[in-house]
């Protein structure tokens, strides 16, 4: 067995494999699933692991948890090419690829801090994606176009 086909992690039984990852970008996307470990999940973060398709991605394991379309439509803009393995019995049952949204609604903040989404007090952020393929995001309120490094600092 070559050094690159070793099994690096050991395999869940339930829950979530987040795979495909541009490195190192696991542990921001822990962040901005908001998982932290005190939910008593076992977590398995693997980062810069040999890839073919990416020379080095980060994979991400979360026993007991299951993500739903809309945590995923978090990681659209982090992490474009990851995929989600959902397991059940340590069977692969369901093998989501992560897509753009139109808009992405209450997961980010505007960065114009004179937006009314960061002074009205219970209103949520509306980012709408322009351009899919060259990410071109703007904000639905004040028409701010945005980067996506200013929504995930």
């Amino acid at each position: 067995m070559s050094e690159f086909n070793q099994l690096l992690v050991r395999r869940i039984r339930n829950g979530t494999v987040i795979d495909h990852i541009e490195s190192p970008r696991a542990l921001l996307v822990l962040n901005i699933l908001n998982i932290t470990g005190q939910e008593g999940n076992v977590i398995t973060v693997a980062l810069n692991v040999p890839s073919v398709k990416q020379k080095k991605k980060d994979i991400i394991k979360v026993e007991n948890k299951f993500l739903e379309k809309k945590e995923t439509d978090k990681l659209a803009l982090i992490a474009p090419n990851a995929t989600i393995n959902i397991i059940k019995d340590y069977k692969l049952t369901e093998k989501r690829r992560i897509q753009l949204p139109d808009k992405i609604i209450g997961f980010f903040k505007c960065p114009n801090l004179r937006c009314i989404t960061n002074t009205e007090e219970g209103l949520s952020s509306k980012i709408e994606i322009i351009d899919k393929k060259n990410i071109l995001l703007k904000c639905q309120y004040c028409a701010r176009s945005i980067t996506t490094n200013e929504l995930i600092k």
